[in-house]
């Protein structure tokens, strides 16, 4: 279990880890507040990535990450990965008028 230096290659090795089994494959987060490290794991029970952070930023990597492996999961290990982004742009509801107190 060795942390992964680069953040593309620990995505691009996770996609093909799961990929290539992906009934037995693992994607474990755990964050610590007291360190403010997060930590990710991807196994399939013979080859373990990990990658550690404490930038802030990567927050924006991760959630692209977890979208990745949501399609995956959902549409199968042959899904195509170049449509999915980070934050899944959602049209804004109307507000209900009529309702609450007037300001």
């Amino acid at each position: 279990m060795v942390y992964m230096a680069s953040w593309d290659e620990f995505v691009e090795r996770s996609v093909q880890l799961f990929r290539a089994d992906p009934d037995s494959t693992r994607y474990v987060m755990k964050y610590r507040h007291c360190d403010g490290k997060l930590v990710l794991k991807v196994t399939d029970n013979k080859e373990c990535l990990k990658f550690k952070t404490d930038q802030a930023q990567d927050a924006k990597k991760m959630e692209k990450l977890n979208n990745q492996f949501f399609t995956l999961m959902s549409r199968g290990p042959d899904a195509d990965l170049s449509e999915v982004t980070g934050k899944e742009q959602t049209e804004a509801q109307p507000g209900k008028k009529g309702r609450g107190r007037k300001q």
